[in-house]
């Protein structure tokens, strides 16, 4: 038996959806994922949003912060695959965008020119992947 997709316990401190994350540290192709998660499930179908968002940084995790934006009764992706069973009551009180839109318009704002505490979680990502 393979292990279900599920979330992490919270949001990983690099989240695109999380508030307290600084703008600009995921290239601009990642943001531009997010608002196709928004609205009904139709709008999620003409969007072409049916894969599973899953972590960044967690392999085999679902992305903390896209479930609790979009809400996982709510994600046309859900419906089309098998998940843990502690996706449909998932809700950590991390602090996350209200839409994937407001994600995206937050994660680009200072993706040509991260700030300090956006270099800093970069410079940390790229030790972790083995790249800095």
């Amino acid at each position: 038996m393979t292990d279900l997709p599920k979330p992490p316990k919270v949001p990983c401190g690099t989240c695109p959806y999380r508030q307290d994350v600084p703008s600009g540290i995921w290239s601009r192709h990642e943001y531009e994922k997010l608002p196709h998660y928004d609205g009904e499930i139709f709008d999620q179908m003409m969007a072409g949003a049916f894969g599973l968002f899953m972590c960044h940084q967690r392999d085999g995790c679902l992305c903390g912060g896209w479930l609790k934006t979009h809400g996982p009764d709510n994600l046309l992706a859900l419906r089309m695959r098998d998940v843990d069973p502690s996706v449909w009551t998932y809700d950590p009180p991390t602090p996350c965008w209200a839409s994937g839109q407001e994600a995206h318009d937050h994660g680009v704002r200072d993706v040509e020119y991260p700030g300090a505490d956006a270099r800093r979680k970069i410079d940390g990502l790229l030790k972790q992947r083995g790249e800095g």
